[in-house]
């Protein structure tokens, strides 16, 4: 590509995105951010500028299932993600992709999320 490469197009969706989606204490923002190496996903509450609960591939209840960062992985943190969010509350979310396209690892996310019972 020319100027424009892949990691920048991908910010410049997501400041597109973050232009419109922010979190509340009552409804916070699910951000997902994947790495080549690791995924992470945490509720934030964009008023208060805090974190009310995250989860990662590299927390200890991810590696206690032995589990990649891959789509199989990826389901898995979107259980533990909504574990996460129930054990603080937390039943309707925003969902932030953070400019990643909505499939593959992150579409695998929000669905297993979906099943566990949170709402977006």
């Amino acid at each position: 590509m020319s100027a424009l490469d892949k990691k920048s197009l991908r910010a410049r969706r997501h400041a597109r995105i973050r232009k419109k989606v922010s979190g509340t204490a009552e409804r916070p923002r699910f951000c997902v951010s994947i790495t080549d190496s690791n995924i992470y996903c945490q509720f934030i509450d964009d008023v208060n500028g805090r974190t009310l609960a995250s989860v990662s591939s590299l927390s200890a209840s991810f590696k206690a299932e032995n589990a990649k960062p891959n789509m199989a992985g990826a389901a898995l943190l979107g259980k533990l993600a909504a574990d996460a969010a129930k054990a603080a509350s937390i039943v309707e979310v925003v969902f932030d992709r953070s400019g990643y396209q909505f499939h593959g690892r992150i579409k695998a996310i929000a669905e297993a999320a979906r099943e566990q019972g949170l709402k977006f």
